[in-house]
């Protein structure tokens, strides 16, 4: 019986002078239908320094009902505990969230070598706006960053292509970790 799936994407602020520091904001988690399981905000824990608005369309009123990181961290690691993580540059997310999960069930649209090769980019991650207007004609991000949005096209885009990319896995294993500079 294959795995289920569930799809991740974080929304960051920035914490450290100028807020160049990614501190996690946001965080939502999808089934394999787009079904929300998991969204909430994150009490950040330390000073934001840049609530990156213009992209994240966050602000002060977002977090007031925030919950705590160390929860946040549990939860999260516990809805994906057993399953395949779908996502956009998940060593990015992972990385936020403090947490790790076996490479061998994650499934990073961003680095799928056929989307990035159908686009004539192999050697770049290419953005998931960019991937999912060539390879579905679908528009996402129209205003800012929405986690729920991104972890839903990040799903659609696997499944559109979820079994030849799982015949194909073991070849793709070796293509599929993260560039050197992020």
């Amino acid at each position: 019986m294959p795995k289920e799936l569930i799809g991740l994407s974080c929304v960051c602020v920035g914490m450290g002078e100028g807020g160049t520091i990614a501190m996690l904001g946001r965080v939502s988690l999808v089934d394999r239908f787009g079904n929300v399981v998991y969204n909430t905000f994150v009490k950040p824990t330390s000073k934001i320094e840049s609530y990156r608005e213009a992209t994240t369309g966050l602000d002060p009123s977002h977090f007031k009902e925030a919950v705590s990181f160390e929860t946040v961290q549990l939860d999260v690691a516990v809805w994906i505990r057993d399953k395949i993580v779908v996502g956009h540059r998940l060593w990015l997310n992972f990385q936020v969230l403090g947490i790790s999960h076996p490479a061998v069930d994650t499934r990073d649209v961003g680095l799928y070598f056929p989307f990035r090769d159908a686009l004539s980019t192999p050697n770049d991650v290419i953005g998931l706006p960019t991937l999912v207007w060539h390879l579905m004609t679908r528009k996402i991000r129209k205003d800012y960053i929405d986690s729920i949005e991104d972890a839903r096209a990040a799903i659609d885009l696997y499944r559109s292509e979820s079994e030849n990319w799982e015949a194909d896995q073991d070849r793709y294993m070796a293509l599929r970790t993260p560039p050197s500079r992020f």
